[in-house]
């Protein structure tokens, strides 16, 4: 009996909103997702009030995702991947814009949402009207774009709803060549980097070649990700696989909370890393404006 109930809690759960689609299942939630995160503060609160430096967050405009088998996954960002760190860069006094490809409705995978968490929620209920009715990233590119702009980072967060339209965005390309033209910061985790692979069309290689990374491990979605019915179906790409064939040098094979800097490019490994990123980010951002003047 108890055999049969952990199997079916290990099927993945249909959204009825589409055909052939599901959430992931019971058991995977009760595996991947908490009440609370391991937030424990920020550490430059206020610390920046010159009101110009901003961080355009790219977010997924898309919620369905197609596997091998024809099932989709019904994904979006993270919650915590997106709302954490996005705490501690506006509690540090940067303001947030929210663009999507296309301008459609952010999508997040709202059954991660950590209930509990005051500063996840708080920062939900903050940038909630900007997520519903976010910029269109050609708008962005056409007219927000330049050397002086007031974006002093691009910020993509992770979720499987990342891996949709980002890496195959002309819009995408031309917001990551003006980062990298303009020595500005870009922050990303779990399946977010897979957006990096945006950065090679047009050209004969990636400009992040030779960078290290941090990004959500193909094993997991190989492999438990199937077996605890997180994904419906095995996905027609992995992230880092495609990363390392760009050049870009992944550093971790596991899912700890690992955090990295290279240069400009800032990443962490899962959702676990979250908060360390937020951390890491905050004051790369603070000391890069204070060492402006």
């Amino acid at each position: 009996m108890s055999s049969a109930t952990d199997d079916s809690s290990r099927a993945p759960t249909p959204d009825p909103a589409e055909d052939n689609a599901f959430f992931p299942s019971p058991y995977s939630l009760s595996q991947y997702t908490t009440s609370k995160t391991n937030f424990d503060g920020v550490q430059h609160k206020g610390a920046y009030t010159g009101g110009k430096w901003k961080v355009l967050m790219i977010a997924a405009g898309e919620r369905y995702l197609l596997t091998q088998n024809g099932a989709m996954f019904s994904t979006g960002n993270h919650p915590v991947e997106m709302l954490l760190p996005a705490h501690h860069l506006m509690e540090a006094g940067f303001d947030i814009d929210v663009a999507t490809v296309g301008g459609y409705p952010a999508k997040l995978e709202l059954w991660a949402m950590p209930g509990e968490d005051e500063a996840v929620q708080a920062t939900y209920e903050a940038l909630k009207p900007k997520l519903k009715e976010p910029k269109d990233l050609a708008d962005v590119v056409a007219n927000d774009l330049g050397e002086d702009s007031d974006y002093i980072a691009v910020f993509i967060p992770g979720g499987h709803g990342a891996v949709v339209g980002l890496p195959t965005s002309e819009d995408v390309t031309k917001t990551l060549d003006w980062a990298l033209d303009n020595d500005k910061f870009v922050i990303t985790l779990c399946h977010g980097p897979a957006a990096l692979l945006a950065a090679s069309l047009g050209k004969e290689e990636s400009p992040f070649k030779g960078y290290d990374v941090c990004v959500f491990p193909d094993s997991l979605d190989e492999g438990p990700n199937l077996d605890i019915g997180y994904l419906p179906g095995r996905l027609r790409w992995l992230v880092a696989g495609l990363l390392r064939e760009q050049g870009v040098n992944v550093v971790n094979d596991d899912m700890t909370g690992k955090t990295h800097r290279d240069r400009k490019l800032l990443t962490g490994d899962s959702p676990l890393a979250s908060h360390g990123l937020g951390l890491l980010a905050a004051d790369a951002l603070v000391k890069e404006v204070q060492s402006q003047g």
